[in-house]
């Protein structure tokens, strides 16, 4: 089966692939947190950058990742936040999921310019990013809320995992972080 990957910023996205992106997301999703909002994902910041993952016609993996500047230690550093990453049950297991989340670092360096790729995630789905060349950094994280966004939230212990980007992920300064809004 062919596969293609194409990059998409969210304003250009059609009708049609957010219908597809939709799907992607509710069939994975619906019961436990209702209908996928491209605008406003879950709670979560939106993407301004879609890497979507086709299987023949059908869309078998995302990632999203928002541009965005944070603070690490005394450090601005801007990042593609990233989020939305998702791979239908179907292409599990194929390495499909790593090729995609691959691609999308390198149009975070080569379309987005930005620094790293940055992003937290469960214990039991950090060997996944590992595996796609990312990185954990161990730190406390703070952040909006996004049930609410506005309570502070501060988090210690939970993977976070940086890419190279424009700058090599030995270059990641030193410190806790301040996302400066809500997760993706």
């Amino acid at each position: 089966m062919s596969e293609t990957v194409k990059v998409k910023r969210h304003d250009d996205l059609t009708g049609p692939e957010l219908v597809v992106l939709q799907q992607l997301f509710d069939n994975e999703y619906l019961g436990d947190y209702g209908q996928w909002n491209a605008d406003a994902p879950y709670g979560y910041s939106p993407a301004n950058f879609h890497v979507l993952g086709f299987q023949g016609t059908v869309l078998a993996a995302h990632v999203g990742f928002q541009r965005r500047i944070i603070t690490v230690g005394a450090h601005d550093v801007l990042v593609a936040g990233t989020g939305g990453v998702l791979v239908d049950k179907h292409a599990r297991g194929t390495g499909f999921g790593g090729r995609v989340i691959r691609h999308a670092a390198q149009v975070m360096r080569d379309k987005a310019r930005v620094n790293f790729g940055f992003l937290g995630c469960r214990q039991e789905v950090a060997p996944f990013y590992e595996s796609a060349g990312w990185i954990q950094v161990h730190s406390r994280e703070r952040c909006l809320s996004r049930l609410d966004q506005t309570s502070v939230l501060v988090s210690e212990g939970e993977p976070h995992l940086i890419c190279s980007a424009t700058r090599d992920a030995s270059q990641w300064p030193q410190g806790n972080i301040d996302l400066r809004g809500t997760p993706w």
